[in-house]
């Protein structure tokens, strides 16, 4: 008897339950369904970035340059590598008559200067084509770098370079790879031989930009040379 009067009471109970939970999955199903946003890829925030950036009546870079540049920025910056919002580029798949280095304050979105700038000797005639990280080799290197002190040398005022790509530009410091100003670094030079002129593998820039890009640049910020021959993805150590 008492079993029969638990196992009703049971039955009840369990249907009521039942019943109520179906009700209520009924209501939900008729709530509108609200979609989740995708969370913003990388590349779309960086084009985001692109297209909002105040050129200050300089040409803009191209995207694909830009884009690597500021991802390894911020890679840089949050692995506390670099301590300053500024951010050089230099694009070497352009022509070295065109005005190929970018100082971009990534604070305000802002290009701050656009200058001519030279690759080395042996890294190509007009266009930069051969890399290397080896002393003596006369080339470019490519890759990230931090800027480091400014310092009088050979070429007067001058900004150390340390690479960050081990095997790519980490020799840039023992090669004396550094930021200076050259006479050959100008539109009188390209005018009258076709093509800027080359350096022994420092990014060489004209004396008339050199004060103001370097003590903007100096002291802990990123600097990228940026060459489509090198896959940003499979052949960066930075990325790796």
């Amino acid at each position: 008897m008492i079993y029969n009067i638990f196992l009703t009471a049971f039955i009840f109970l369990f249907s009521f339950y039942s019943t109520k939970a179906s009700f209520s999955d009924s209501e939900n199903s008729q709530k509108p369904q609200v979609a989740i946003a995708a969370k913003p890829s990388f590349d779309s925030n960086v084009e985001l970035v692109y297209n909002s950036l105040n050129s200050n009546h300089f040409e803009l870079p191209n995207l694909e340059s830009f884009a690597a540049a500021l991802k390894g920025f911020y890679l840089l910056k949050e692995k506390g590598l670099v301590q300053k919002d500024i951010l050089t580029l230099v694009d070497f798949s352009l022509s070295s008559n065109a005005k190929r280095l970018w100082v971009i304050d990534i604070a305000t979105n802002t290009i701050l200067y656009n200058s001519l700038v030279a690759h080395g000797r042996n890294t190509g005639e007009e266009f930069a084509t051969s890399f290397s990280n080896s002393n003596s080799s006369f080339k470019s290197s490519l890759g990230f770098y931090t800027t480091g002190e400014i310092y009088n040398g050979k070429h007067g005022m001058s900004l150390k370079l340390d690479g960050l790509e081990k095997g790519i530009n980490d020799n840039a410091r023992e090669r004396g790879v550094v930021m200076h100003s050259a006479n050959y670094v100008s539109n009188t030079f390209i005018k009258t031989n076709k093509r800027l002129g080359r350096s022994l593998g420092c990014p060489a820039i004209p004396a008339e930009a050199l004060n103001e890009i370097v003590n903007t640049i100096k002291n802990k910020s990123c600097l990228f040379i940026y060459h489509p021959s090198r896959n940003l993805e499979k052949n960066w150590p930075l990325f790796s």
